[in-house]
């Protein structure tokens, strides 16, 4: 599908302009009219109904509906994607039957209005507000977050309205239908999942909290402690020496395991990494390690410990994953890149055999000028382990595996 640049869709948004916004196939894979609260007219609202055809609603935040005292309007949310509905309303004053474009609009103009109060809606009426998570689409990939989102990068009011597009048969529109929409109305086109990699690339996600003097086996380091804004995770770098702009600094970027790191596994090459690229950082007298807390390439312990049952029972490293519902590799490296981008590292030799990790690093703008090594050979236990890494997840792991 070719689709439209975020910058491009902030500035139709700016403008007032409808944008349809569409969401990952393995998801609702489904298109959403989305246009500004407070840019919206009379004659947005019936497009919406027109030729959106599924159900309007107003994207506010957890802000907004505290103020304005919209209670969820279930006390248990079974909904399949847990979208926050609450009750529905319509405003109090100014309006018919409150189904009308116009009435419509006009209970928008109270969600918008930062002196409306609770007293001047009605429950229930025929707009539905959803509450948007905090983190925006970092937190939740949905149509509510990408509304919010994209009025905070417009710099507008943190409402927004949505509609899901239904095509002339009665089903969801796809993605052929969708471009001819977008075309036929000269409306942008874009995807949550380009919103939410242009967000990690321009937002601040990361707040480093202290810096200590951190001595070692493997030599004095400083630990500088971060928190990731979106999930509230504690990540933490070790570094080595004064680090410039200029430097071609060794780095690693760790993600944390349990099992190798800190009990010494055999079954993965975890613990052996972590500390030989300490030992290395030491060695050159300069340098960053990075360590994430995403246990089990993301899944997180539990889920590594049911793979691990599988791997026993015969499924390699992705095939378990696959067993239980993930992908073979969920770490992203936006948070890593931040904290590196934060510790002045621009330029780096990385630690690492993973070229996906290299890929990552490089679309926040970090230049690795050299990729370092940091194999070990296999033993009984993670030879199949290494051998997946590098048949099915590219990992550049060369004769240290090979019988």
């Amino acid at each position: 599908m070719k689709l439209n640049t975020i910058k491009e869709a902030i500035s139709d948004f700016k403008e007032g302009k409808m944008l349809i916004v569409v969401d990952d196939e393995n998801r609702e894979n489904e298109g959403d009219f989305i246009i500004s609260g407070e840019k919206a007219t009379p004659q947005d609202i019936n497009f919406m109904m027109k030729y959106g055809r599924g159900l309007i609603c107003t994207s506010i935040s957890s802000k907004r509906a505290k103020k304005m005292d919209l209670n969820p309007m279930v006390d248990n949310n079974t909904e399949h994607q847990k979208t926050n509905f609450t009750v529905s309303v319509d405003a109090k004053e100014g309006i018919s039957t409150g189904i009308s474009a116009k009435d419509r609009w006009q209970t928008l103009q109270v969600l918008l209005n930062n002196d409306s109060n609770p007293e001047d809606l009605v429950r229930p009426g025929h707009m539905f507000p959803l509450i948007a998570k905090d983190g925006g689409v970092l937190q939740r990939a949905g149509h509510t977050e990408a509304c919010i989102d994209l009025a905070k990068l417009s710099n507008h009011k943190s409402v927004a309205l949505l509609v899901e597009i239904v095509d002339d048969d009665g089903t969801m529109a796809r993605q052929k239908s969708l471009l001819k929409i977008s075309k036929e109305h000269n409306i942008k086109i874009i995807s949550i999942a380009d919103l939410i990699a242009y967000r990690k690339k321009f937002d601040k996600l990361i707040e480093q909290i202290s810096t200590v003097p951190f001595p070692t086996d493997f030599g004095k380091f400083e630990l500088r402690l971060f928190e990731d804004k979106i999930n509230g995770d504690h990540h933490v770098a070790v570094i080595k020496g004064e680090i410039n702009k200029d430097d071609n600094v060794l780095v690693r970027v760790h993600s944390q395991c349990l099992t190798g790191d800190i009990f010494g596994s055999l079954r993965c090459d975890c613990g052996p990494q972590l500390e030989s690229s300490l030992k290395m950082i030491e060695k050159d007298g300069k340098g960053i390690l990075v360590y994430l807390r995403q246990e089990g390439r993301g899944i997180g312990l539990k889920n590594k410990i049911k793979a691990y049952q599988l791997q026993d029972q015969g499924y390699d490293t992705v095939e378990a994953n696959h067993k239980l519902g993930f992908k073979a590799d969920l770490r992203e490296y936006g948070i890593g890149a931040q904290i590196l981008l934060d510790c002045n590292v621009r330029k780096m030799r990385l630690l690492t055999n993973n070229p996906k990790k290299i890929i990552s690093l490089e679309g926040f703008g970090l230049k690795i000028v050299d990729r370092v090594p940091i194999e070990f050979k296999a033993n009984k236990v993670n030879d199949k382990y290494l051998s997946t890494k590098r048949d099915k997840l590219g990992h550049l792991i060369m004769e240290s595996i090979d019988k």
